[in-house]
């Protein structure tokens, strides 16, 4: 069985060492072996990491994480786990919905300033932002 130090789950995870120490204080890293002052991670930790920094990562806040580790424990929660993450998933869309928007905003701008750029070099009438603002680039 892998065995991981919180260094080494420190560097995986790009956290810091006091941020798994702060998961477990929560209750959403349980279990931890010691071998004596050291904590001694296993692969289920590793696993239950992977999901905590999905859900971090997506804007899921700590109470949510243990309320999903909760229900994840209780087959009698299931209703409330499809509840819970059918708001997170609505949450997350909405996300991407914004960050696409920006997006199209960053690569109008990408688009005007490449073009200066262009028109500079070729000694040419420079563009004008107008002529951007409403360009609609492929979404990525």
């Amino acid at each position: 069985m892998k065995t991981y130090s919180i260094r080494e789950l420190s560097e995986l995870f790009a956290l810091p060492a006091s941020t798994l120490r702060y998961y477990e204080e929560v209750g959403l890293l349980t279990d931890i072996k010691r071998d004596g002052k050291h904590r001694v991670y296993e692969e289920c930790h590793f696993h239950r990491l992977k999901a905590l920094c999905c859900f971090k990562e997506t804007g899921m806040s700590i109470a949510q994480l243990q309320t999903f580790f909760s229900y994840e424990k209780d087959t009698n929660k299931n209703e409330e786990m499809v509840e819970l993450l059918a708001e997170h998933t609505e949450k997350v869309s909405a996300q991407i919905e914004n960050l696409q928007k920006n997006m199209q905003h960053v690569q109008r701008k990408l688009a005007f300033y490449q073009d200066i750029c262009q028109a500079k070099q070729a000694q040419q009438p420079l563009p004008e932002w107008d002529e951007y603002r409403d360009k609609v680039f492929p979404r990525i």
